[in-house]
C-alpha cells in the first residue's frame, strides 16, 4: 500500500508541476498566436469596408451626373410653376425633404387645405407591365394619368368643424372617394398621430358614389367653386413629378455624402 500511496503521490506531483508549467508558459504562447490573425482580420475588414466604400460612392456619382445632365438645360422654375404661382389662388408649401405637400388658398370665410405625396408616383411606377401596354394602347391618354390621392379640409373663420374630402386626381380630375364632418376644426385638420386616432372612432359619412345622384352632382358642383378643379387636377401629377425628381437628386447627393465622409 505504500507504495502505492508514493507512486500516487509522484504522479500528483509530477501533473502539478506540469500543470504550473503549461500555466505560466501557456498565456505567453496563446497571446502570440492569436494577436497576428485578430490584426489580420480587422486589416481585411478596413480593406474590404474601404473598397465598398469607393465603388458604392463612384456608382451614386454617375447616377448623380446622369440626374443633373438631364435637367441641365431645364430652367429652375419649369413653365407650369410659374404659371401655377402667377395666378395667385393657391400658395404652396414644400418642405425639402418631405414627401407630402400641401396647398392653401382662401375662400371667401374659408381656409381650404389640399395635401399630397408623391409617393404615389412610386407605386404608379410599380404598376404591372400589361396596364402600362394598355394605357399605352388607348387613344387621348393625359401626360400624366397615374393616380394621386389627395385630401382636402376646409374650415371657416366664423363658424365650428371642418368638411374634409378624400379624393383620387387622375386624368384630370378629382373623384370624390369620401366626404365626412368633424366637429372640431382641430381634429379634422390636426395632422398628428393623436388626432388620427380620434378620426378613426368617428362616422366619416357614406361612399359618395352610394348617395343619391343629384346630392352628388350638387357636392361636385360646391367643390369645383372652390378651385378644385381640372385645372387644380393637371397641376397636382406634374408637381408631384417635378418634386420627385428633386427629391431623388438630393437623396443621391445625401448618400454620397455620408460614404465619403
Amino acid at each position: 500500500m505504500s507504495v502505492l500511496r508514493a507512486l500516487r503521490q509522484v504522479t500528483a506531483s509530477s501533473s502539478r508541476a506540469v500543470a504550473r508549467s503549461v500555466v505560466r508558459s501557456g498565456p505567453l504562447r496563446l497571446a502570440t498566436v492569436q494577436l497576428a490573425p485578430r490584426a489580420s482580420m480587422t486589416v481585411a475588414r478596413a480593406f474590404s469596408a474601404s473598397a465598398s466604400d469607393v465603388v458604392l460612392s463612384q456608382k451614386l456619382a454617375e447616377e448623380l451626373k446622369y440626374e443633373k445632365e438631364a435637367v441641365a438645360d431645364a430652367p429652375e422654375e419649369p413653365e407650369f410653376l410659374k404659371t401655377f404661382k402667377e395666378q395667385g389662388i393657391w400658395e404652396i408649401q414644400d418642405v425639402a425633404g418631405n414627401d407630402e405637400v400641401t396647398l392653401i388658398r382662401k375662400f371667401g370665410n374659408e381656409t381650404i387645405r389640399m395635401m399630397f405625396s408623391i409617393a404615389d408616383i412610386q407605386s404608379a411606377e410599380e404598376e404591372p407591365e400589361y396596364e402600362q401596354e394598355d394605357a399605352e394602347g388607348g387613344e387621348d391618354q393625359p401626360l400624366h394619368s397615374y393616380p394621386v390621392r389627395t385630401s382636402f379640409s376646409i374650415t371657416k373663420g366664423n363658424g365650428k368643424g371642418s368638411i374634409n374630402i378624400d379624393t383620387m386626381c387622375q386624368e384630370g380630375a378629382f373623384i370624390i372617394d369620401n366626404m365626412s364632418y368633424y366637429p372640431d376644426a382641430q381634429l379634422g385638420t390636426e395632422l398628428t398621430a393623436e388626432a388620427d386616432w380620434k378620426r378613426r372612432g368617428l362616422y366619416i359619412g357614406p361612399q359618395f358614389d352610394t348617395l343619391d345622384v343629384s346630392v352628388q352632382e350638387e357636392i361636385e358642383k360646391w367643390v369645383q367653386e372652390r378651385g378644385i378643379d381640372e385645372s387644380l387636377a393637371m397641376f397636382v401629377p406634374e408637381y408631384s413629378e417635378y418634386k420627385e425628381q428633386k427629391e431623388y437628386v438630393r437623396w443621391l447627393d445625401n448618400v454620397k455624402n455620408f460614404v465619403d465622409a
